[in-house]
């Protein structure tokens, strides 16, 4: 470990609080570089897809979300659900094959492979459609030399369903 600047060290006193500081800055860019990544591996989806936060419809309308991932994940399964994402509770609605349009009730998901993107469209909106979603990669057991539980990468979306309005 490099000692500190002391006063005998033929160091000016700016030179030294120079040199201390960059020794500090240093000894915590190195304890932290650990813990910042863990915490960055940790946010969901946090470059490998993304989104919008929140998106807006109005009952008996329809609304489409756009889902951008990278290319690595141009083979995996994309999917949409209500959260929580339990499957006995709240369907998911997941891709087949590229440019394959797939449909559970009134949600549709599409794949655009060549785009690196997917698109969920929600139709015949209610107010009970309101709520928070997750738009997701499943990546369980499928990234190549890993064994075990890899988390599935997802945003949160948060739907809003305003009422119809009309005007005489």
């Amino acid at each position: 470990m490099p000692r500190k600047a002391e006063e005998g060290d033929g160091v000016s006193g700016p030179q030294m609080r120079r040199l201390q500081l960059q020794l500090e800055t240093h000894q915590w860019d190195k304890t932290m570089r650990l813990p910042l990544a863990l915490l960055f591996l940790c946010v969901p989806g946090s470059l490998s897809l993304s989104g919008p936060s929140t998106v807006m419809g109005t009952v008996g309308g329809s609304l489409s979300v756009q889902c951008q991932y990278e290319e690595e994940y141009k083979t995996f399964t994309k999917y949409w659900c209500r959260q929580p994402c339990l499957l006995l509770w709240n369907p998911t609605v997941a891709t087949g094959r590229s440019e394959e349009k797939m449909r559970s009730g009134r949600v549709s998901i599409v794949d655009h492979a060549e785009d690196l993107t997917f698109t969920v469209t929600l139709e015949n909106l209610t107010a009970d459609d309101a709520g928070k979603y997750r738009c997701g990669i499943a990546t369980i057991l499928q990234e190549e030399g890993l064994h075990g539980f890899l988390p599935d990468l997802f945003f949160q979306v948060q739907v809003s369903v305003s009422p119809r309005y009309l005007c005489f």
